[in-house]
């Protein structure tokens, strides 16, 4: 089974040791987060990384900030890069088989109309217990995005078909995280579970994994309300 945990900003210009800051703090707080059929997970292991490049072969990669702050800096230094677009890193481990994850962002700049990003994508097994709030609260908290969710393809097809979501679009799945902005829009007597972060930020338990039919009511509720209005373009914040 395949599901995403994403957040998404706007322009937020950042240098690259704050964002390699970041990386770290994300990489050491999905440790524990994930069982132990992932190789390195557990209260004090170091996971083993691999670094997909653009172009090459991928190579091991430490979660450490100097070693991190060295793949940053490659990325800046590759003849395509642009402060302004931000810089992109993608990291990939593999366990037992059925079990891969896969973090990968796009961070610090100051595009005007392509998003920044956090996206940590897991395969597990069918049966496996994935803790999906917990994943998107180290998205939000570490990240401060404008929105986020823990969605997978049936929910974004769904969406498209009976939602008329569109790719780039704010958007929500069994569980959403709304920056302070959005929050304050919430519809009058939204009953998803609601949890506090800080920032006044908040994460949404919306549905049960597999329903479908109430993440795209959810979401029309919430488009409605002015909650997953995008934001404007060319952007000119992070939030909403």
């Amino acid at each position: 089974m395949r599901r995403v945990v994403r957040g998404f900003w706007g322009p937020r210009e950042e240098s690259v040791e704050a964002l390699a800051g970041r990386w770290k703090l994300t990489l050491d707080r999905l440790v524990g987060l994930l069982p132990a059929s992932v190789p390195g997970s557990g209260a004090g292991e170091v996971w083993t990384w691999r670094h997909i490049h653009a172009s090459g072969p991928a190579t091991d990669l430490r979660p450490d900030e100097a070693s991190l702050l060295v793949a940053l800096r490659a990325a800046q230094a590759a003849d395509d890069w642009s402060a302004v677009t931000g810089t992109g890193l993608r990291l990939v481990t593999a366990g037992e088989p059925g079990w891969e994850v896969e973090v990968s962002g796009l961070a610090g700049g100051t595009p005007e109309f392509l998003l920044q990003s956090m996206v940590i994508a897991i395969n597990s097994p069918d049966d496996a217990e994935i803790p999906d709030l917990e994943l998107l609260t180290v998205a939000a908290d570490v990240w401060e995005p404008d929105f986020g969710d823990v969605s997978n393809d049936d929910v974004l097809d769904a969406l498209e078909d009976d939602a008329d979501f569109a790719v780039g679009d704010p958007s929500v799945g069994w569980v959403g995280y709304l920056s302070a902005g959005r929050a304050a829009l919430l519809p009058e007597g939204m009953t998803a579970a609601r949890k506090e972060l800080r920032g006044g930020g908040v994460l949404l338990d919306i549905a049960a994994h597999g329903d479908t039919e109430g993440v795209v009511q959810a979401y029309l509720r919430l488009r409605e309300a002015g909650a997953l209005q995008p934001l404007p373009r060319p952007m000119d914040r992070t939030t909403l």
